[in-house]
Formats: structure tokens, sequence, C-alpha cells
């Protein structure tokens, strides 16, 4: 159960301090193939400032906090595919990059039988402070490496990499995996095949839809620009270790490769 800790000592003057973390991080910035992975809840970290946010240990440790594995998966691909990736450094109990700022659960209040008391009552300078400190500086660090990549001629494919918690509200999740999309299907319909024929159960928009409102990150930087996108959902038992996530990324990876050729003017992912 949730317990009283030091909740929130941020000022005006900012969320994080000079020797923290920046609010994100790019993989392989100098790479050139027309695709970017991203991870808006690589992280678990808290700044310094807000403490532990009145949370113990298991539970700024649980699939509230950050999608477990996918920091992991998102970090795997882009090595092996030598691919550009940015992930967010911060927990998504700080704010959540996936979500509209006026959307209650971009600061979480309440989830999954868990009180959040960090971000209960919160006033707008502090939820300003939040997002001018992380938030913001994630999405433009994404929108300039999308910008990079299409300079090279061909307009980039956005993936969004997430997980999913086996059992939300003692209800079970039968999917592997889901794949997430709106109105532009190119993407999504190779990922619905190709994981099906792979012998996982898919959900199609499950367990989580890609319909607008949700799944900002995807709405705001590809689907409004016509770029080619898709949100991948993985149950997070499956990567959970490091041996799940070595068996999860080989099998995006081969569905991965064929995305250049799917898209104009490919440059293709050397084999």
């Amino acid at each position: 159960m949730p317990t009283e800790g030091t909740i929130d000592k941020q000022t005006d003057a900012g969320l994080l301090a000079a020797d923290e973390p920046p609010p994100f991080i790019v993989l392989n910035a100098d790479a050139t193939v027309p695709i970017l992975l991203v991870c808006d809840h690589a992280s678990r970290k808290f700044p310094a400032s807000l403490g532990d946010m009145g949370l113990d240990p298991p539970a700024r440790r649980c699939h509230l906090a950050l999608d477990i594995g996918a920091g992991a998966l998102t970090a795997s691909l882009a090595d092996t595919l030598s691919v550009t990736a940015v992930l967010c450094q911060y927990s998504r109990l700080v704010v959540d990059c996936n979500r509209q700022l006026l959307d209650p659960g971009a600061f979480l209040e309440f989830g999954d039988g868990v009180v959040i008391p960090g971000n209960r009552n919160l006033r707008p300078e502090q939820k300003a402070a939040r997002a001018e400190s992380i938030y913001w500086p994630y999405h433009y660090a994404v929108e300039e490496e999308l910008k990079r990549l299409e300079s090279f001629g061909t307009p980039p494919a956005l993936l969004a990499i997430h997980s999913f918690t086996p059992v939300l509200n003692g209800v079970s999740r039968p999917w592997h995996m889901g794949v997430l999309w709106d109105s532009d299907r190119r993407l999504s319909q190779v990922f619905l095949r190709e994981l099906d024929a792979a012998g996982y159960v898919v959900g199609d928009n499950e367990p989580y839809s890609g319909k607008a409102p949700q799944d900002f990150t995807i709405d705001h930087h590809a689907e409004a620009n016509g770029l080619p996108h898709v949100g991948i959902e993985v149950r997070q038992d499956l990567i959970a270790a490091a041996a799940g996530v070595a068996k999860i990324a080989e099998v995006f990876v081969r569905i991965i490769r064929t995305i250049p050729d799917k898209i104009s003017e490919p440059r293709r992912i050397p084999a």
C-alpha cells in the first residue's frame, strides 16, 4: 500500500536539478533510416524535488510508474536495427507524455487501486513546471528527430513502443500484444498480420484504443502530419526480463525491416 513520504518540494524555478538526467535520451542520433522509435514511458525515475510522491517502493516499480520492459525493448530494437529512438527518462506519474495535458490521466491521481498522493490537488503552476521540464522537451526532441529524418527525402515512420499489465483492476487480459491505430492502417495491418502469423494473440486496438484523443504522441507528431505510424503494446510479463526482451525483439526486427519497403523511396535497413 502507498505510504506517506516527501511529495512535492518543487519551486517555480524548475523541476529538475542541474545534476539530474535530462528529460529524454536520443539513441542513434545520426541514423538515416526513415524510422523513429519512441518510448513515452521508459523510466520510473522521479525528479529529486518530488521525493517519492507519497508512494512505497512496490508502487514506484509497478506498471503505473512505467511501461515495464518497453524501454529495454526500444533500446534493443534501436541497437539491432541502427535506427533512431527517443526515450523519456522520467516516470509517467510525473507527467504522462502520451496524454494531452488537459487529460486527467496526464497527472494521474488514482489507478488500479493505488492512490498517487504526489498528484493530488496539484496547482496549475506545478503542472506547468512538469510540462516545461519534461513533457515539452521530450516532444520537441521527437519533433526534431522526425524533421531530421525527413530531411533525407523520405517521410519517416513513427513507431511508439508501450507495454501493458497482464491484469488490470482484477481482470486478466488475454492478448500477448496490441496494435493501436486510428485512421491510417498502413503499418497496423502489417503488424497485425505478421504478429498473428508468428503465433501471438494480438489485439486490434486492444487492450487500448489508438482512436483520437488517445495516443497523444502519435496524434501530435505523426497523424497530424500524414506520417506512417503505429502504436505497439506488449504484455509486460513477456518482456519483464532480458530473455523475453530478446525474444520479442527478434520478432519485431523481422517486421520492422520490411517497413522502408512500404514507404516511398526506401532506404533499407542493413541485415
